[in-house]
């Protein structure tokens, strides 16, 4: 059973930066390897659909991500801790939201879309005062 663990949610204020973490367990007898998948983070705001935040390919580690957070949102993985993690810098009050990652998306899906994922975390909150 493959769980994703996100972590490092908190409350901010507008300017400032914070680091998610998303841990991979579990899976096959080979298990979820992160390098290996496509992955991404997601963030829903209340009274809002949940929305693709960035996106990195297990092929190559290319990168993408949402108009709204580019240039301020870096994703990236350590491999070797099998982790996904969203660097969020300059945070603004509309980037509150519950973040989620996900896994396992299909080479060439859309990565906004939150059922190409095989497998999701249960969330961390992020509330950015301004």
């Amino acid at each position: 059973h493959v769980q994703l663990v996100e972590s490092g949610g908190g409350s901010m204020q507008a300017g400032e930066s914070l680091k998610l973490s998303c841990a991979a367990s579990g899976g096959t007898t080979s298990g979820l390897t992160i390098r290996e998948v496509c992955m991404g983070w997601f963030r829903q705001a209340p009274g809002k659909e949940r929305e693709g935040v960035a996106t990195i390919a297990g092929s190559d580690g290319s990168t993408y991500y949402a108009d709204s957070v580019k240039g301020r949102f870096t994703i990236s993985r350590d491999n070797a801790k099998n982790t996904l993690y969203l660097q969020m810098n300059g945070l603004k009050a509309e980037d509150t939201a519950m973040y989620y990652c996900a896994a396992g998306r299909p080479r060439g899906r859309d990565w906004r879309l939150p059922h190409e994922y095989r497998y999701r975390g249960q969330g961390t909150q992020v509330t950015v005062s301004s």
